[in-house]
């Protein structure tokens, strides 16, 4: 019998390396997808703002379009004015001209100054008729500076639009590719850590974290760390300074510590509950581990009380599995 359980220990275990795969997918996934929604808010904000410009753009036009439509309409109005009164002068002339020849002197003085007045009149319709036709050229003017300015706004438009499209695909790749690399160090790094710890019941692999049984390194209801458990948290510790020698500097990356509790409530001067108790004992480890030379600034502590179970049973198996420390090779 004893032969046959050592015979089963040492059986290869493949969960926890399918565990990582998925969770590494998983992870990738999650990251392009939010790479994803925020490229087309960006994206969006950006076309939204063009498509404000060439709204206001179109208004103009129709302004000046109708500004046109009014001045052409001035402007025949008076040629049509100025064409009644070189009708009215030649009239008049060709009366003068009879009264000449019938020899009426006082009747073509009369004629001749109402046919000088019509000429004054004729001269001011003139001269307006040309303002007309200068403010005319000036607003066609407008319009076609206008249209090149639309047309350069829309071009403008879709080669920014082709820019962002092209961004968002490069950074998607280049970020894929960090997820990729973190993703191979904490393979390395928990393979490592399987080999240094050995197989001990109460030091586990849960998902993409190493888990440590409270008890391991603490007593029941203290954040203060217990020597039996330095020995523990030194293998962890040189094991992690390693691995994150070989990690690039560019890639953002941090060992988070989470306390995790039982749901049976504490309350103590202290810790008037279980979130102060997981919150001190994460940051106990992270305190240790700062003091054997890791680097506070890929450290994180975080305390979740009883709120993460891993076995929702109300039995003292499931609140030993409960009460934790756990530690994740994350993105910061």
């Amino acid at each position: 019998m004893a032969l046959g359980r050592r015979g089963r220990d040492r059986a290869i275990n493949y969960w926890p390396g399918f565990v990582d795969a998925l969770s590494t997918l998983l992870l990738v996934f999650t990251f392009l997808v939010t790479v994803f929604v925020v490229s087309q808010f960006f994206l969006t904000q950006e076309i939204t703002g063009k498509e404000t410009a060439l709204t206001r753009l179109q208004t103009q036009l129709k302004q000046l379009s109708e500004l046109l439509s009014l001045e052409r309409s001035n402007s025949g109005s008076l040629e049509d004015q100025l064409a009644a009164l070189r009708a009215t002068l030649k009239t008049a002339e060709a009366e003068r001209d009879k009264l000449r020849g019938e020899g009426g002197g006082a009747d073509v003085k009369a004629l001749a100054a109402d046919l000088d007045n019509q000429k004054d009149l004729n001269a001011r319709a003139a001269s307006q008729v040309e303002i007309l036709n200068l403010q005319i050229a000036a607003l066609r003017r407008q319009l076609a500076a206008l249209e090149e300015a639309l047309d350069a706004s829309e071009k403008k438009n879709k080669e920014s639009s082709v820019k962002i499209s092209d961004l968002s695909n490069r950074l998607n790749v280049a970020l894929a590719q960090r997820v990729q690399e973190l993703a191979r160090y904490r393979s390395e790094f928990f393979g490592r850590l399987r080999e240094v710890l050995g197989n001990r019941p109460d030091i586990r692999i849960v998902g993409d974290r190493f888990v440590f049984q409270s008890e391991v390194l603490f007593d029941a209801g203290s954040a203060q760390l217990k020597p039996e458990g330095y020995p523990e948290l030194d293998k962890l510790a040189a094991t992690l300074m390693e691995i994150s020698k070989k990690i690039p500097a560019d890639i953002p990356w941090i060992l988070r510590v989470d306390g995790h509790t039982d749901i049976r409530p504490i309350a103590t001067a202290q810790f008037p509950s279980n979130w102060e108790l997981s919150s001190a004992r994460a940051t106990s480890v992270v305190q240790y581990l700062v003091s054997k030379g890791f680097s506070p600034e890929h450290l994180a502590a975080a305390g979740f009380g009883e709120f993460q179970p891993i076995d929702s049973a109300k039995n003292e198996d499931a609140y030993r599995k409960n009460r934790r420390i756990e530690f994740k090779l994350t993105e910061r």
